[in-house]
C-alpha cells in the first residue's frame, strides 16, 4: 500500500519529538505497513525530524534496522537493552584508503612476481597483472556499488543471501572467512620463510656480489615457531583497538608501504638507466626473453609446450599465479558499517576507485621496471614447484639488487617484506573478524541448537564497538601458521595460497551474479514496480535511480557489463587455475588444494538449503527478500551538492571527485586551481 511522507513530522519543531522511540512510535502509527515486514519504516524525505539539525546524523546498518538517529540515542539504548552488538562510525575516508591499500600490498607481489616474470616473461607479467586487475576492478565496483547504497553488515555475502538465495549467502561468508583466515596463516608462514631464506653462495659469486654471505642468521637459527608466536601477538594487539585507533595505524602501515613501493620503482628505473652491467636498457624485453620462455613452458619435468600454445599457457598461469597478490581489495566494504559519514565523504566510491587506480598503476610499473634489471631465464627463479612460494632469496627485487651490486639493499627488502607481511595479516584478520561479526548477527546461519545459539551470542558482542571474541576466534586459525615449521614449508604456504585464492575466486563470481539481479530489481524500483513491495510514493523513487547523477551514491557506465565479465572471468578461472595438477605426473595434494573450494562451496550451499526447507523436494523453493527490508537501512543517497556552499577551488557545485569547468570562460586561474583541487582528492593518501 502507497504512503506519502508525515509534514508535521518532516516539518515539525525541534521540541515535538525530543525522544526518539517516541518519534518512530507516532510515524509508524500514522502509516499502514505490510503484516510480512517488521523493521522500521523508512524515514521522510530530508528534513530535521523534530531534532536540532546540529543533533542529528546519518548512521548506516549494524545489525539492525537503521535510520536518521539523533547523536547518543543509539549508545544510549545499547546501555539499557543489554549486551553490546553495533560497531562503532570512527572510520574516514583516509582511513579506508589505506586499509584497503596496506591489506592489497602484502608479500604476493614481492614474492610471486619472480614466478611470473619466469613463467611468462617480464612482457606478458606486466600484462598479466593489468589483466587480472580489470577482474578486479570489475568485481569490486558490483560490490561497491550495492554496498554504497545500502551499507548493510557483511555486504560480500549479505546481498547474495538477499538476492540469489540464503544458502548460497551463508556459504559464501563462511567461504571469505575461512579465506581470510588462511590469509593471516598464509603471510604468517610466508614471514617464517623470509627469515630463513639463504641465496646461495654459487649465484652471489656468479654475479660478482660482494657481500656473502647473503642471509639473516638470526633468521636461519631461530625456530620459525618463535617467529610465528611474536607476529601472532602483534595481530591480535593491533585488532583489538579500538576501531579508530586501529584506523589510524592502518594509515601510517598504509602510507609506508605506498611511499616505499614508489621508492622501489624509482630506484629499479636509476639502476636500469646506469647500465653498468647491462648493455641496452630493455636488454631483458628484448627476444627470446621478454614475452615467453627461451625454451618454452616447462609443465613439468616431463612436459614442455613451444609456441603459440606455450605462450598463452604461460600468460594464463601467471595470471592465476599474480592472483594472490590481488586479493583483498574488498575489505573496503567491510569497513562501510565503521564509517563516520558515508553520505558526505563517499567513502565506498572514493575508495574503490582510488584503490584500483593505485594498485592497478604500481604494480604494473614494480613489475615493468624490476623486469628491466632481472631476466626471465635467471637460476634463482628457476622453481618448478608447482605450487610453492620461495623467501627473498628467489624475490625479483632482491634479485636485481644482487645483479646491480646494490650492498645492504636485499637486507632491507627482506625487512620490508616483514613488515608488509605482518600488516596484511593485521589487515586480513580485521577483515575475518568483521565477517564473522556479521555472521553471527543472523541467527539462521546458525545450528538450532542451544550451545550454537550461546557461542553465536558472544560472537556478535562488541566492546567499546570491536568484536573482541570475533577477533580472537579469527585470530586462532592463525595457528595453521605453525604448519611453517615443516620442513616443506615452501609447499605448504603455496597451497595454503591457492586455497585461499580459489574460495575468494567464488564469492567474487557470486557476487558478480548477486549484481545483475540487484541491477534488475533497482531499475524496476526507480521505475515504479516496485512501490507495493516497498511501500514507495512517486517522489521517492529518485532514491532507486542510478541515472541520479546528483545522490545515487556510485555507479559505473555499463556496470552490468562487466558484471558479466568479472562472473565470466572468474568462473574460467575456477575451472582452469589448477590446469597443471591434472598433467603427468599428477600431483593429489596440489589437486585437492587446487579444487577443494568448489566442493566446500557446494556442501555448505546445499546443507543450508535443507536446513531452512527440509528434505522433501515439494517445500523447495527459492528464498531470497531482494530489495525487501533494506529500505529500513537506505538507500543512503550522496549529499545534495546544491544543499551545501559551492566548491572553493571552481566555484561550481559537485560531488567529490568530480570535475567541473565552464569552457566558455577560457583559460583562467580559477580553473587551474580547480584542476589541482581535484588532482588533489584523487592524490592524496
Amino acid at each position: 500500500m502507497n504512503r506519502s511522507p508525515s509534514p508535521e513530522i518532516s516539518e515539525g519543531n525541534d521540541q515535538d519529538y525530543p525522544d526518539f522511540a517516541q518519534y518512530h512510535q507516532q510515524y509508524s502509527n500514522q502509516h499502514e505497513l505490510p503484516g510480512n515486514w517488521s523493521p522500521r519504516p523508512a524515514p521522510p524525505p530530508p528534513g530535521n525530524y523534530g531534532f536540532p539539525r546540529s543533533e542529528v546524523e546519518v548512521k548506516p546498518y549494524f545489525g539492525g534496522p537503521g535510520t536518521t538517529v539523533p547523536v547518543g540515542a543509539e549508545e544510549a539504548s545499547i546501555r539499557s537493552n543489554g549486551p553490546e552488538t553495533n560497531l562503532r562510525r570512527t572510520l574516514e575516508e583516509k582511513h579506508v584508503n589505506m586499509i584497503g591499500f596496506s591489506m592489497a600490498l602484502g608479500v604476493g607481489l614481492f614474492l610471486s612476481s619472480g614466478k611470473v616474470i619466469y613463467l611468462a616473461g617480464p612482457g606478458l607479467a606486466v600484462l598479466a597483472y593489468l589483466l587480472m586487475g580489470t577482474l578486479m576492478w570489475s568485481a569490486l565496483a558490483c560490490m561497491a556499488e550495492m554496498t554504497a547504497l545500502f551499507p548493510v553488515k557483511g555486504p560480500t555475502f549479505e546481498f547474495a543471501r538477499r538476492f540469489i538465495d540464503e544458502s548460497v549467502g551463508y556459504a559464501s561468508a563462511w567461504m571469505l572467512w575461512f579465506s581470510y583466515v588462511i590469509v593471516v596463516a598464509a603471510e604468517l608462514a610466508a614471514i617464517t620463510e623470509i627469515f630463513r631464506s639463504q641465496v646461495p653462495d654459487d649465484y652471489l659469486e656468479a654475479q660478482g656480489y660482494p657481500d656473502r654471505p647473503l642471509e639473516w642468521s638470526s633468521g636461519v637459527t631461530t625456530s620459525p615457531a618463535v617467529w610465528v608466536g611474536i607476529f601472532l601477538v602483534i595481530m591480535i594487539v593491533i585488532n583489538l583497538l579500538p576501531v579508530r585507533r586501529y584506523g589510524q595505524m592502518e594509515y601510517i602501515f598504509g602510507s609506508l608501504k605506498l611511499v616505499l613501493l614508489v621508492t622501489f620503482i624509482l630506484i629499479n628505473t636509476i639502476l636500469n638507466a646506469r647500465q653498468r652491467y647491462h648493455d641496452s636498457r630493455f636488454w631483458t624485453y628484448e627476444s627470446p626473453l621478454g614475452f615467453a620462455q627461451q625454451d618454452g613452458m616447462v609443465v613439468t619435468s616431463q612436459v614442455t609446450l613451444h609456441g603459440s600454445t606455450s605462450t598463452f599457457v604461460a600468460l594464463w598461469t601467471a595470471m592465476v599465479t599474480s592472483f594472490f597478490s590481488l586479493m583483498g581489495w574488498d575489505v573496503i566494504l567491510l569497513t562501510a558499517p565503521e564509517n563516520r559519514d558515508l553520505a558526505r565523504d563517499e567513502t565506498i566510491k572514493m575508495s574503490t576507485r582510488k584503490i584500483t587506480l593505485r594498485v592497478m598503476l604500481l604494480y604494473a610499473l614494480a613489475v615493468f621496471t624490476v623486469g628491466l634489471n632481472v631476466p626471465a631465464n635467471d637460476a634463482q627463479l628457476r622453481n618448478l614447484t608447482l605450487n610453492g612460494v620461495g623467501g627473498g632469496s628467489t624475490s625479483v627485487f632482491v634479485l636485481a639488487a644482487i645483479r646491480e651490486h646494490v650492498v645492504g639493499f636485499p637486507h632491507f627488502l627482506n625487512g620490508f617484506y616483514v613488515f608488509s607481511a605482518c600488516t596484511t595479516g593485521i589487515a586480513s584478520l580485521y577483515s575475518a573478524s568483521r565477517i564473522l561479526h556479521a555472521i553471527a548477527s543472523l541467527r539462521d546461519a546458525w545450528p538450532s541448537y542451544a550451545w550454537a545459539e550461546a557461542f553465536r551470542s558472544r560472537l556478535e558482542r562488541t566492546h567499546f564497538g570491536v568484536p573482541m571474541n570475533s577477533v580472537v576466534v579469527s585470530w586462532l586459525l592463525g595457528f595453521l601458521a605453525f604448519l611453517s615449521t615443516k620442513p616443506e614449508s615452501s609447499q605448504i604456504l603455496g597451497r595454503m595460497t591457492i586455497i585461499a585464492a580459489t574460495a575468494t575466486l567464488i564469492v567474487y563470481a557470486v557476487n558478480s551474479y548477486t549484481f545483475i539481479l540487484f541491477y534488475k530489481e533497482i531499475n524496476k524500483a526507480a521505475c515504479g514496480f516496485r512501490d507495493d513491495d516497498l511501500n514507495l510514493t512517486p517522489e521517492m523513487r529518485f532514491q532507486y535511480d542510478r541515472e541520479n547523477k546528483r545522490q545515487y551514491p556510485y555507479r559505473s557506465h555499463l556496470q552490468w557489463l562487466r558484471a558479466l565479465y568479472s562472473l565470466v572471468f572468474c568462473l574460467l578461472m575456477i575451472l582452469f587455475q589448477g590446469w597443471r595438477t591434472l598433467v603427468d605426473p599428477v600431483s593429489g595434494e596440489d589437486f585437492v588444494a587446487s579444487y577443494i573450494g568448489i566442493p566446500i562451496f557446494l556442501v555448505i550451499s546445499a546443507a543450508y538449503f535443507v536446513k531452512t526447507r527440509g528434505f522433501r523436494p515439494s517445500g523447495w523453493h527459492r528464498r531470497a527478500q531482494k530489495l525487501a527490508g533494506l529500505e529500513a537501512i537506505g538507500p543512503v543517497l550522496a549529499t545534495d551538492p546544491y544543499s551545501i556552499p559551492p566548491c572553493q577551488a571552481c566555484g561550481m557545485r559537485h560531488r567529490r571527485g568530480r570535475l567541473v569547468l565552464l569552457r566558455k570562460e577560457g583559460v583562467t586561474k580559477q580553473k587551474g586551481i580547480a584542476i589541482l583541487e581535484w588532482l588533489w582528492v584523487w592524490v592524496k593518501l
